[in-house]
């Protein structure tokens, strides 16, 4: 089936152009982007939230729910700032696992992937099987997410992973760091492979979802006007720069290349001794940061990330601060500048969230 790109002009988003352009300077660490979201108190109706799903199964990859689910999320919140209407494309931490063999289990708030790869010598090639019952249940979402969008907000990309975490999903993660020790060749083939279905799962979605400039969106609300992802490696909290050289960066340099545009996630202080290499990959454009307690209260914006964030840009990336506080907002601006910041919020109200916009347009 074919589909049209997606087409801004019948965005939701009026300030599409300068939010646009907002981003494509980030991307070149040459501008800021304000991303400030709030429950949406004005314009039009707003459609009803759907049921309950009637299983996990519906509740993570059923096409008819999560469509809905995407239209009542994007019409019923306010995007405030640069930030543009998009909903969430993916369903497991890391598709890509799925797509490629993982076992998977699925609970109320999440999708684990178990190991399948018991013995390393027995393992074949690993290839990207367009019969695997998750990716086909997984487009089939997709594509009924952009049918019932008809263009007015944004379906992102699964989040597809990559490199070294997608491994530890298929083999499991203590058995794979001993393989990095015991058969670091047989590793670094692995990750040639992942690569290659990276790229092909990544174009088979990309052609579904992107825009009319060859964008997309992705999970931390990315846009750009190519081939644009979050990368990542988890699971460099448990190794060190030597390993993170020897088995990461090759892999997700050549990522890199491969994308017009590349942020890292960087996932709490467990990954900080692997910044300097991380900031050695030349292809990559940005550096986000998630502190480890976010989810229990730190957020973002807190002064004692201000260093790590000069550190970042200092090295030629841009920065993304997430889970910043509304009052935390300005002082970061002052702290580190307007120039390859982008910063997200959640606001309380649409007023808060436009007395924001106002304070952080006096910055740029």
């Amino acid at each position: 089936m074919e589909f049209r790109a997606f087409d801004p002009a019948s965005f939701l988003k009026e300030e599409w152009e300068s939010a646009r352009q907002h981003h494509e300077e980030w991307w070149a660490r040459d501008g800021l982007v304000f991303w400030v979201t709030a429950p949406r108190e004005t314009g039009g109706p707003i459609p009803p939230a759907p049921g309950p799903p009637a299983d996990l199964e519906e509740r993570w990859y059923g096409a008819a729910y999560r469509a809905a689910l995407a239209e009542y999320t994007a019409l019923s919140t306010y995007w405030g700032g640069d930030a543009f209407p998009m909903v969430s494309g993916w369903s497991a931490a890391g598709d890509l696992g799925t797509f490629l063999g993982s076992r998977v289990e699925l609970e109320p708030q999440t999708v684990w992937m178990h190991p399948t790869m018991d013995d390393p010598d027995a393992v074949r090639a690993i290839e990207l099987d367009r019969e695997n019952p998750w990716l086909a249940r997984h487009f089939e979402m997709a594509k009924a997410m952009v049918e019932r969008s008809e263009g007015r907000y944004y379906v992102g990309m699964p989040d597809l992973a990559e490199n070294i975490d997608v491994l530890a999903s298929l083999r499991g993660t203590a058995s794979l760091l001993m393989d990095m020790i015991d058969r670091p060749e047989w590793v670094e083939a692995r990750l040639r492979e992942i690569n290659v279905a990276y790229y092909e799962a990544f174009d088979l979605f990309h052609d579904l979802v992107r825009d009319q400039a060859g964008g997309n969106t992705f999970v931390f609300n990315l846009w750009g006007p190519g081939r644009t992802a979050k990368v990542q490696c988890d699971a460099c909290s448990m190794f060190g720069p030597d390993f993170f050289r020897r088995f990461v960066t090759p892999a997700l340099t050549e990522q890199c290349e491969w994308l017009d545009y590349s942020m890292f996630h960087l996932d709490g202080e467990s990954c900080l001794p692997n910044l300097e290499a991380l900031l050695e990959i030349a292809p990559l454009h940005a550096v986000e940061w998630t502190p480890s307690k976010l989810s229990v209260g730190e957020s973002g914006g807190m002064p004692k990330w201000y260093d790590l964030y000069r550190r970042v840009l200092a090295a030629g990336k841009s920065v993304q601060a997430i889970g910043v506080e509304p009052d935390e907002v300005i002082p970061l601006l002052d702290a580190c500048g307007p120039k390859g910041m982008y910063i997200t919020c959640r606001a309380e109200s649409e007023a808060q969230a436009r007395e924001l916009e106002d304070k952080v347009n006096g910055h740029r």
